[in-house]
């Protein structure tokens, strides 16, 4: 076969969110839960390749903290173990932890269609989610001015249909008359979209103010209000008060409440970690960007605990391990950065918390939490202590007479963001292909490390697949694809990511090689079929 060395497109093309949501479910990487029954908001389910990329990203998480944990500052391996803890617990951990009393959302309600919206992300939803503001946005920017007779004509068409309860649209002359005498009133400082939208949303400006209209329906919204997001169950058959129970907010708390557990069980002394890797769930009123805010996700979170002289130190450790753990699956450079908590911003029980963050398509310019790296002192082991009554002060080995609680760093990743992030980082537009596009995996995460594709159904080249496939099985996740012409199976794999396509041919059989063509440069070379193992063992360790 003869060789290609076309080049990818550059790495920096925009991407769209819609194309890497299709192409997910397309090629079986996500799927909305209960897809057949029209879904249900805010779940998700992870497909064959989805699933594979998931527990890989996991396993990889896992190996980097517990099966072979860093070298620590002192030259020598950190301690962590490892904890897989109930999903319920005794409902007096979420008291004791906070999550009853404060585990909320500041909540704002719609009279018109009975929608809640977060507060804190009103303005985001309305211009960058909801049906009806991005349209209105959309032909505002069109006409690159603010004019209110666009506004009225948008009013009477699609905003009846996509907003009919905004003030606009059931009063369009009366509401546009308050926003002209804004604009003509002060030319110097024309409003911004929020203002305009706020506008749109006030029929009775002197009476009532500038009002902040619902993202589904436009009626002016209620004041704040409160929403726990604990997500509730009850256990036994009375279903009473009594019987109720909590789908665990967070990993964490599993964690400190079998800290005691480990100290007592395991042989591990101060400093040390427990890590966990399990579902969470929170009752999220507005789950939103696909898989980045859901109801029903994974995390991955480690709490180091550690004595309170040394926490600083530590920190800074974890900082750093968590910068190259990233880098080491494919997501970094420019995309992704680590962001202060401001004093204002900081939970109260935290001494300092950094956000790892990335460039998401749908966050960009800006970006989206995709871990926290919290110093969360003595408060959880406290709180746990007082609520339970039981004595959780670590005693220094080397003197009885020293106990203390310890302090905790906490790098706490989300892997169901950790996916997306994956996801998103690969997607590479690609026009020279046939597909537009390739997923540029990390191969570590691939989901499929190596295709093994027959050129035809004859010649025997069927059965040398089959024998090469069945040879590589046991050491690596590889894909056998017999069917359809050559070039819509490279796309593919292109699609799914696959790093490397081994190709058998007419000549395979009497020169006992194949042609490996590379994922990302489309290049093409001969080798052995003998070497085809060792061969993908040395390219994809470069990798690790």
């Amino acid at each position: 076969m003869s060789q290609n060395t076309n080049t990818a497109a550059p790495k920096h093309m925009p991407k769209d969110m819609k194309e890497i949501v299709a192409l997910c479910k397309r090629r079986g990487f996500i799927f909305p839960a209960s897809d057949i029954y029209g879904g249900i908001n805010g779940f998700w389910d992870f497909g064959p390749l989805g699933t594979e990329l998931k527990n890989n990203i996991r396993d990889l998480w896992w190996k980097a903290m517990v099966k072979c944990p860093p070298i620590g500052p002192d030259g020598n391996p950190v301690r962590i173990v490892g904890l897989d803890s109930a999903i319920i617990q005794n409902p007096k951990v979420w008291v004791a932890s906070g999550h009853v009393g404060g585990f909320s959302d500041p909540m704002r309600k719609c009279p018109g269609c009975g929608k809640f919206t977060r507060a804190d992300h009103l303005w985001d939803t309305l211009l960058n989610d909801s049906e009806w503001g991005t349209s209105l946005l959309q032909e505002i920017q069109e006409q690159g001015k603010i004019n209110t007779d666009i506004i009225l004509k948008w009013a009477k068409s699609k905003g009846k249909k996509l907003a009919p309860n905004l003030a606009v649209v059931k009063n369009p002359e009366v509401t546009l008359s308050w926003l002209a005498t804004r604009i003509n009133g002060q030319p110097e400082s024309p409003p911004s979209m929020i203002e305009i939208l706020q506008h749109l949303a006030t029929a009775q400006l002197n009476s009532t103010g500038l009002q902040d209209p619902c993202p589904r329906c436009g009626a002016p919204l209620e004041g704040e209000s409160t929403f726990n997001l604990l997500m509730k169950t009850y256990l036994g058959v009375s279903a009473s008060e009594d019987d109720k129970a909590y789908l665990r907010g967070e990993t964490a708390q599993g964690i400190f409440v079998n800290y005691k557990n480990i100290v007592d069980s395991s042989r591990v002394r101060v400093p040390f970690g427990i890590a966990q890797v399990g579902k969470a769930f929170r009752n999220e009123v507005n789950p939103r960007n696909f898989i980045f805010r859901s109801r029903e996700f994974e995390q991955m979170e480690m709490e180091w605990f550690c004595h309170p002289d040394e926490a600083d130190m530590w920190f800074d450790f974890w900082m750093e391990e968590r910068r190259k753990w990233w880098l080491s699956i494919g997501v970094g450079s420019d995309d992704i950065i680590f962001r202060k908590h401001e004093a204002d911003e900081l939970v109260f029980y935290s001494k300092k918390t950094f956000d790892v963050e990335y460039r998401f398509p749908f966050t960009a310019p800006g970006f989206g939490e995709l871990e926290g790296i919290a110093y969360r002192t003595d408060y959880d082991l406290t709180q746990h202590q007082t609520h339970s009554g039981t004595k959780l002060e670590y005693m220094d080995p080397m003197d009885n007479t020293k106990r203390y609680l310890p302090h905790v760093i906490e790098p706490a990743a989300g892997l169901t963001r950790g996916v997306l992030a994956v996801l998103c980082e690969a997607f590479t537009v690609d026009p020279n292909r046939p597909s537009g596009m390739y997923m540029n995996f990390h191969p570590n995460v691939a989901p499929i490390k190596a295709a093994i594709l027959p050129l035809t159904e004859k010649d025997g080249q069927p059965e040398i697949a089959q024998k090469l496939y069945m040879d590589l099985r046991q050491d690596y996740m590889v894909d056998l694809d017999i069917k359809q012409n050559i070039g819509k199976r490279y796309a593919r794999q292109d699609e799914i990511g696959t790093p490397f396509c081994f190709t058998i041919d007419t000549e395979t059989s009497s020169d006992n090689s194949v042609t490996v063509r590379h994922r990302n440069t489309m290049k093409q070379e001969r080798i052995a079929l003998d070497k085809v193992k060792s061969y993908l063992q040395e390219n994809l360790s470069k990798f690790d």
